[in-house]
């Protein structure tokens, strides 16, 4: 497409485009929601989630180095499953999982800036600063792809250091004691199925990666490169999850990491660091909220722009002028709007993981049925990775469906909506 311009994004790019969108929501947003579900010693899960999906990227690498595309995924699917339903539907499950990913990033901004002003997490005002914060990602993403790797690496760089800096000092206060939180009275020893679920999250707080893969042809010297900055993103965040985790739990008790689950972060700085932590922290996590939204909706846009070119999706003007990846681009900044403003974290990011899941299965199952010769894929390594994703899946539902069905509702009815919609489109426009 013309669009899409080649070697355009370096090794380095890459790496920038995939932690920016890792070492955001995930870390910022989603620890206090893994605590809730594991327990004391909810650091591990991080470890948990990091072997997971790397079972998982070997599949999204496998077909990289065989199908470079600037579609990524949807590219992925089409080659798997051909130009029908199943491919349509999974590649649009991908892209909407990935604006619920933006939203749980805009609302994380939202809440964490509040913090520099005591403000009420429950005030409007949340999603209002986290509106303003996809505006700006909107006029940023019309710039181009030399200014967005330029900012997103910059930016990445700056809140791995910072997050590290937290972390080491963080554990520096605790003597590096690696202990877990202190439990409370009247908290409930996490059930297996909890301990399960929460890897669900922290899968969400790495699946960046795809990211990576969605600008599969725009990356220079692609067969290589790919697989290497997947790899490289998910190792570098694992050990900032890992660190900064260690940090949290060592200076607060488990029962205030919960209580303050949006913006745990900021919390545990307060008794380390005072004041001046807090103020890091938050500065840290309005960097890392802002590279992480650019380059979500950078890869969105694109892969939504190369199904609509391929006549998978239904497309409107609507009187715009442009391209069609500008047209993508405002119907992404839209839907992430409307998620950030009716939905909350926890409800977001729960959505988010049982969508991408499904998603997920989906491209291991097309990978072993169809293309494992054709991409040289091992395929006990692809059927682990499917067998781990179902088992994680259906911890998550279960657990979800106990304590907040309303989520798994709108999820399935997500699911069935655009299958069901890709099918009528499809068959109208055969």
């Amino acid at each position: 497409m013309s669009n899409y311009k080649k070697n355009s994004i370096s090794l380095t790019g890459a790496v920038g485009l995939g932690t920016g969108v890792m070492i955001s929501a995930g870390i910022f947003a989603l620890l206090g929601q893994v605590a809730e579900l594991a327990g004391t010693w909810f650091p591990f899960i991080f470890i948990a989630g990091g072997i997971v999906t790397a079972f998982s990227a070997y599949s999204y690498i496998k077909m990289s180095n065989e199908y470079p595309s600037a579609g990524g995924i949807g590219m992925f699917l089409v080659k798997a499953y051909g130009k029908g339903t199943i491919t349509a539907s999974a590649a649009l499950l991908m892209a909407v999982s990935m604006v619920i990913n933006q939203s749980l990033v805009a609302r994380t901004f939202g809440t964490y800036t509040l913090q520099l002003f005591g403000g009420d997490q429950t005030s409007y005002l949340v999603p209002l600063l986290g509106v303003g914060l996809l505006t700006f990602a909107f006029l940023v993403n019309l710039s181009g792809n030399s200014f967005i790797q330029s900012f997103t690496s910059i930016a990445s760089l700056l809140k791995i250091v910072g997050l590290s800096i937290f972390a080491i000092g963080g554990l520096w206060v605790a003597r590096f004691s690696f202990a877990p939180a202190e439990g409370s009275g009247n908290s409930l020893d996490p059930t297996m199925a909890s301990y399960i679920a929460a890897v669900a999250l922290t899968i969400l707080a790495f699946k960046g990666f795809t990211t990576i893969t969605n600008s599969g042809s725009e990356i220079t010297k692609p067969k290589k490169n790919v697989g290497r900055a997947i790899m490289i993103s998910i190792s570098i965040s694992l050990l900032v999850y890992l660190l900064i985790a260690w940090a949290v739990s060592s200076n607060l008790p488990l029962n205030q990491i919960i209580e303050a689950k949006d913006y745990a972060l900021a919390e545990a700085a307060r008794p380390a660091f005072g004041d001046y932590g807090l103020w890091f922290t938050v500065a840290i996590a309005i960097i890392a909220t802002i590279s992480g939204i650019i380059a979500s909706v950078f890869a969105v846009s694109r892969m939504l722009a190369m199904l609509t070119d391929m006549k998978l999706i239904p497309h409107k003007h609507f009187g715009m002028p442009g391209s069609i990846q500008k047209h993508t681009l405002v119907y992404t900044i839209v839907l992430a709007m409307v998620l950030t403003i009716f939905f909350d974290l926890s409800r977001i990011a729960s959505m988010g993981a049982i969508l991408y899941l499904f998603m997920d299965m989906i491209i291991h199952w097309g990978v072993f049925k169809h293309l494992r010769g054709k991409v040289g894929a091992n395929p006990f390594v692809v059927l682990t990775a499917f067998t781990l994703d179902g088992i994680v899946l259906a911890a998550f539902v279960w657990v979800k469906v106990n304590s907040d069905l309303f989520v798994v509702a709108v999820s399935v009815v997500f699911i069935i909506v655009i299958f069901a919609g890709e099918r009528f489109f499809l068959k109208r426009t055969a």
